[in-house]
């Protein structure tokens, strides 16, 4: 099956999208209308209230506080003079977890198309464009990567494990999607029996596992299951303890613009680092990926 949606293309369930080991339930992504996605400016000048633009009304753009001559990122107002586009899909994650993963195409479609009237109505480069995503977010970005080429930098801050672990490129998070794809990597155990809902798997040019990207500095340890329904913890059902999930968050917004927090050590896996003796008070294991 197939579906069109004006501005963003066609999307289709078969292979590798459906019908697979990875991503066993058959969805297709739901309408820009329905998920209703809004881009939310924020700039030094409001940085306490957002103004709502839309690539479909270029003037919305035109009239707002957004600069062509801003690099344009996520939250770091306080660092540099920037526009911050937040994207708000909640309309399109707020339902099951196959569904939501599915809708994150239209929604990295969304933003492709929002990347290109910045080009065409307002002479913006990819370039300057930075995008940061937690979770499914972080696939969202891949995808928008993906249709708009170019792009500066994607951060993935805990990439989702289910439907996208030990899937092709086309579907998930990958370096060929920017220029620079650096990863956080927060709650990479697996997801059975240990509830880990983030990736193990490398999918940037820089994966970082701090303090082995499994368990976190004062979180409570995962419930172990012995067999899990991703529904259920997406849903509720099951108690999932989000404290090393949200971790890599924290991670990313701590080490802006501070160089002395964390320190790196490139090796090719985690029981090489554990042969060397090292005390910091966070470690973060840096993987080249091997693609790369």
């Amino acid at each position: 099956a197939e579906v069109c949606y004006n501005r963003v293309g066609c999307f289709n369930d078969a292979k590798p999208w459906a019908g697979t080991l990875e991503r066993p339930i058959t969805k297709l992504p739901w309408s820009p209308e329905q998920i209703n996605t809004r881009f939310l400016l924020y700039t030094r000048s409001n940085q306490n209230s957002f103004q709502t633009i839309s690539a479909a009304t270029p003037s919305t753009i035109s009239s707002s506080n957004f600069r062509n001559t801003r690099k344009t990122r996520f939250k770091l107002l306080g660092i540099e003079d920037v526009n911050c586009i937040c994207v708000d899909w909640s309309g399109g994650s707020r339902t099951s977890y196959s569904q939501a993963s599915n809708n994150i195409r239209v929604v990295g479609a969304e933003i492709a198309y929002f990347i290109d009237i910045l080009s065409k109505n307002f002479a913006y480069s990819a370039a300057n464009i930075h995008l940061i995503g937690h979770s499914l977010g972080a696939h969202t970005a891949g995808e928008a990567g993906k249709r708009a080429k170019g792009i500066a930098r994607i951060t993935g801050l805990d990439p989702a494990e289910p439907y996208f672990q030990n899937t092709p490129i086309e579907v998930r998070l990958d370096p060929s999607d920017a220029k620079l794809v650096d990863v956080i990597h927060t709650d990479a155990g697996p997801l059975i029996p240990t509830l880990g809902f983030g990736m193990s798997q490398y999918v940037g040019h820089l994966d970082f596992f701090p303090n082995g990207g499994i368990h976190m500095p004062g979180c409570p340890q995962n419930i172990q299951i012995p067999n899990v329904n991703v529904e259920d913890i997406w849903n509720g059902v099951v108690n999932f303890v989000t404290c090393n999930h949200m971790r890599a968050i924290k991670y990313y917004t701590d080490s802006i613009g501070n160089t002395a927090v964390f320190t790196s050590y490139p090796c090719s896996n985690w029981n090489t680092y554990q042969a060397v003796s090292v005390s910091v008070l966070i470690i973060s294991i840096l993987y080249d990926n091997p693609q790369s």
